[in-house]
């Protein structure tokens, strides 16, 4: 089966100069949403956004050039919620990202997750700057954190484990801004294990490689074969299920937002996926699911009323 990432590697004596040309990875649409904000400039958040979907679209995150084709499709909505000052800001991050399935038309979601923890300045026409060996601004490092995020989580979603190298510079992100005033990037500040830190520190953790593993199978084994093998997909999607299941046994945390990640995206695919299946493995889909997600029961219970 041909993969719908297909890269030109670059010479390694390359990488050591500045790559010019069309290799961004993401096709990123940028939202910022200002109904909280009262009595202000409301100027300053259209540059804002552009200034974001720049940052987003323009920089380049990998060493591989991709065509235009075959961006990476995410969304971002800034719910901006607190005007602290004139260029200081707080709110909410919703996050979003897909992937296609190969020979269709159809795109499954990868990611949809909301960051709490946004707190950033920003200074009207002033270029949004990364360094990956610093955090030079919390809105660019926390941009760059969710840009390596969603690539690596496309990445292993096409080979096993493939999304190391992302994940890694997510942590990378993570590292350095230690001793950033916001939130979000350390331990202590999410006792509840859901913050920027806890999300890549536990998926690069290794009682969490199932779900990753879950991640490949599903989309490599399962949904890219159903266009002419649906019975053979879906039955192999079955299987990755006890992937998850298996950490949801073993609890690696007490909270497991990793889990809720997966079924933040996939919960209603899956009801999509077993609704036409036979009755025993639909069953066997049915029981995993109610035991690892319970907090999508009522979703779940749809699959018991089509049998």
């Amino acid at each position: 089966m041909e993969i719908r990432r297909r890269f030109l590697f670059i010479p390694a004596f390359l990488l050591l100069f500045p790559v010019f040309g069309k290799a961004q990875e993401l096709k990123c649409n940028v939202q910022i949403v200002t109904q909280q904000i009262q009595g202000t400039n409301k100027q300053v958040f259209q540059t804002l956004q552009t200034a974001i979907y720049e940052f987003m679209n323009n920089t380049t995150f990998t060493r591989h050039i991709y065509g235009f084709d075959e961006r990476i499709e995410c969304n971002l909505m800034f719910n901006i919620t607190e005007q602290i000052s004139a260029d200081e800001f707080k709110g909410t991050l919703q996050i979003q990202s897909r992937r296609p399935v190969f020979n269709t038309n159809y795109n499954t979601v990868m990611l949809n997750c909301m960051d709490k923890d946004i707190h950033f300045r920003y200074v009207e026409f002033e270029p949004l700057e990364f360094d990956p060996t610093q955090h030079l601004s919390n809105l660019t490092s926390l941009l760059a954190y969710w840009a390596y995020f969603i690539i690596a989580m496309d990445y292993d979603s096409f080979s096993l484990m493939g999304g190391d190298p992302y994940f890694s510079q997510a942590e990378n992100i993570v590292t350095n801004a230690q001793n950033a005033r916001e939130a979000g990037w350390k331990p202590f500040e999410s006792l509840d294990h859901n913050n920027r830190y806890w999300l890549v520190n536990d998926i690069l953790n290794d009682n969490y490689a199932p779900v990753r593993e879950f991640n490949y199978h599903y989309h490599r084994h399962g949904l890219d074969v159903m266009d002419g093998k649906v019975a053979e997909g879906r039955a192999v999607i079955a299987e990755s299920l006890e992937h998850l299941q298996e950490v949801y046994r073993n609890r690696p945390d007490p909270f497991m937002h990793v889990l809720k990640l997966v079924f933040d995206a996939k919960a209603d695919e899956l009801i999509n996926i077993f609704s036409e299946s036979f009755t025993e493995e639909k069953n066997r889909a049915l029981n995993i699911l109610l035991e690892i997600d319970p907090a999508n029961k009522r979703k779940y219970e749809k699959l018991q009323a089509s049998n």
